[in-house]
């Protein structure tokens, strides 16, 4: 699972016409779980006809999906769950994910690049993900909007994992004995068909993406040095009896 990633500065989103649409990031740049992000979709309004409407949107909100479904009284705990990953395989019947899924709420989550840990030398190496073109990833992900404790209306979004036990790259990430998950990353011709997918083709979106598209970067810590124990000044010598002191 992804907790950390980077927002590009600008994101250019192509639609299915070939009419791109340029979009500066609203958030900073490096984001973690529960913080404000923001991700590409549709405007509510896209099917009214109106021209003034734009193709798509980029919306700020909470990487860490909260369910519409979400009574107020359980809001606090809500808040608490790892909720910025959804399993492809459990998405459908998750509470907190379902109604997003059966609605196909889908967004694009743009990303200059992600990070995952690298455990095969026994110590944990951050690992910096970058697409071999220096192009941003575009995330397949879910939005949902719930009520905060105020009552107001909140955005918030969540990124899509598959398994990547067989995948070429990502196979080697993570801890040894546990299951290997990736991100759910789109070509950028799927981009406009992942927005616009009714749910029964939502799964057929799911796949691995080619390793030799992507570049991983290790990022190991700095070896910890040892302070060196500062010099005792040597002790003056004791006074020769009789000497004055």
């Amino acid at each position: 699972m992804c907790a950390r990633y980077e927002s590009p500065l600008r994101f250019l989103f192509v639609d299915h016409d070939g009419v791109g649409v340029e979009i500066d990031s609203p958030v900073q740049d490096e984001l973690f779980p529960r913080k404000e992000g923001y991700f590409v979709r549709r405007p509510l309004a896209a099917d009214t006809g109106d021209d003034a409407v734009p193709r798509v949107e980029p919306v700020t909100g909470r990487w860490g999906l909260i369910s519409r479904l979400t009574r107020p009284d359980n809001l606090a705990n809500a808040e608490k769950l790892a909720t910025h990953n959804a399993r492809d395989d459990r998405v459908a019947k998750s509470f907190t994910f379902g109604n997003a899924w059966r609605k196909a709420q889908h967004c694009i989550v743009p990303a200059q690049a992600f990070w995952e840990p690298d455990w095969r030398t026994g110590a944990h190496i951050p690992t910096r993900f970058t697409a071999v073109d220096g192009e941003p990833f575009g995330i397949a992900g879910l939005w949902d909007t719930y009520k905060d404790e105020s009552g107001a209306l909140r955005e918030s979004y969540t990124m899509l994992t598959t398994n990547a036990d067989t995948h070429p790259l990502l196979r080697d990430y993570h801890r040894i004995k546990d299951e290997k998950r990736m991100l759910v990353l789109l070509p950028r011709a799927q981009w406009a068909e992942w927005l616009d997918a009714p749910v029964d083709s939502s799964v057929g979106f799911v796949s691995q993406y080619p390793a030799e598209r992507m570049t991983a970067t290790g990022h190991p810590a700095a070896p910890k040095t040892k302070a060196v124990p500062a010099k005792r000044a040597a002790p003056k010598p004791l006074p020769i009896q009789g000497e004055l002191l």
